[in-house]
């Protein structure tokens, strides 16, 4: 699928409400051409990662919560057989059996962000929509913050990582194939800030090859329900790693880190060249964001554009395939500061739009 996105806008996924309602209606009034549903954490815990993503590992007992903790108890005697079911179910879901894939659904309690978001498509219609997005959490992020009962970090683990891995590639296809019900092309953004540990000293035992193979698995489930397949990092990190793997959208905080692009100009030209897109976050998620406004947020953007043309990217490229989104999601800010946020997206979206090269 040819994607040529010339400047429109998208959020992150999460917002700072506790119901879907005020959510839907500043994604409908902002980002109409690409809106996505919104996460809603405030909620509470049931809204995190763990009973968003990998409820199947709850419900196989994979996963248990001991106190104000979740660990993997890879020491209890039922473990292998656990581990059994899981992989079948896996290995169905992965063949096209459509009720194993079903189990890699979201509980409906954890994600009423998601199920409002598609009722209200079934009730409306999809309106000015050309595109759907959705979102999980990526390996990284997620395996750096779960442990087994012994301590160990899921992520060094291979066995726990590859579950990890298996669930949410197969968590993304159900997202992408549950969207794509609705006759549109679909967008599935893996939100992936740990990727930041790659390269950093304290963390020389993750490799490339981990990093890129695991997130291609994802994609690769992605692309298997027709969808096109995003990273989402607010951080300078090794850019070269996403440029090269095998995804259609690499979204980053424009704002605080656009400079980071530089030292990765040429696999960004190479990225460019096989159809790849940029998604901008150039809207802080920051107070900050009062203090801007549509024209010093795209002089920004362009002061950037600038020196990546000036190193050879060219601009017309560029324009075609750039996306503007927030930098990050607005879930932990106050609902006005969101507000303006989505704004300043939509805004800054329209002027990139009638750009020329």
């Amino acid at each position: 699928m040819k994607f040529l996105p010339r400047g429109l806008a998208t959020g992150i996924g999460s917002m700072p409400f506790t119901e879907a309602g005020p959510a839907l209606e500043l994604i409908g009034e902002n980002l109409p051409e690409i809106p996505h549903w919104p996460q809603l954490p405030r909620r509470g815990g049931d809204e995190g990662f763990v009973h968003q993503f990998l409820d199947p590992l709850v419900r196989l007992g994979l996963l248990e919560k001991r106190g104000d903790k979740v660990v993997f108890p890879v020491d209890n005697p039922a473990w292998p057989d656990r581990l059994t079911e899981f992989y079948s179910t896996y290995l169905a879901a992965e063949a096209g059996d459509p009720e194993a894939l079903k189990v890699f659904a979201f509980p409906p309690a954890s994600a009423s962000g998601f199920y409002a978001f598609m009722e209200d498509l079934r009730q409306k219609g999809t309106g000015a929509a050309r595109y759907l997005k959705g979102h999980l959490a990526g390996p990284l992020t997620i395996g750096f913050q779960l442990k087994d009962e012994r301590g160990r970090l899921a992520y060094y683990e291979d066995q726990l990582r590859d579950m990890l891995v298996k669930t949410l590639a197969m968590h993304a296809r159900w997202q992408a194939a549950e969207l794509g019900q609705f006759g549109l092309p679909v967008i599935i953004f893996v939100d992936e800030p740990g990727i930041r540990v790659y390269g950093s000293s304290s963390y020389i035992t993750v490799t490339r090859e981990m990093v890129t193979g695991d997130l291609n698995v994802i994609f690769e489930a992605i692309h298997s329900a027709g969808g096109l397949a995003g990273v989402h990092s607010c951080d300078a990190i090794d850019w070269s790693v996403l440029f090269e793997s095998n995804l259609e959208i690499v979204n980053l905080d424009a704002y605080q880190f656009g400079d980071s692009l530089i030292p990765y100009v040429n696999e960004l030209k190479s990225y460019l060249e096989r159809g790849g897109v940029m998604a901008w976050g150039i809207v802080p998620t920051l107070d900050r964001a009062f203090e801007e406004d549509a024209g010093s947020l795209l002089a920004r953007l362009e002061q950037l554009w600038a020196e990546l043309a000036q190193r050879g990217v060219d601009r017309e490229t560029l324009l075609r395939q750039s996306m503007i989104t927030p930098a990050c999601g607005t879930g932990l800010l106050e609902p006005e500061l969101a507000e303006r946020i989505y704004r300043l997206t939509r805004e800054v979206s329209k002027r990139c739009q009638v750009l020329k090269g």
